[in-house]
């Protein structure tokens, strides 16, 4: 039988920003999507930049409903 409880999980800074660097990215990535859909003359991508393809891509699999973007709230508590 193992031992169900909750253990604390020590982990270090480098490791820490390694975790969090690709949650971020996608955060900037989606708040900027969303910023371009809302002020389209705002703000302008090169077509062959990657982040205009990860925009791309984000925007395609929402479309399809393979993906669901959090609000500020839902994801702050804000």
């Amino acid at each position: 039988m193992t031992d169900q409880t909750s253990q604390p999980v020590i982990i270090n800074s480098r490791d820490l920003a390694s975790l969090l660097e690709p949650l971020i990215r996608r955060v900037v990535r989606e708040e900027l999507a969303q910023v371009i859909s809302r002020r389209p003359g705002i703000f302008y991508l090169a077509p062959d930049s990657p982040l205009h393809d990860d925009m791309v891509e984000i925007l395609n699999r929402k479309i399809q409903g393979e993906i669901r973007l959090y609000s500020q709230t839902e994801i702050w508590g804000e």
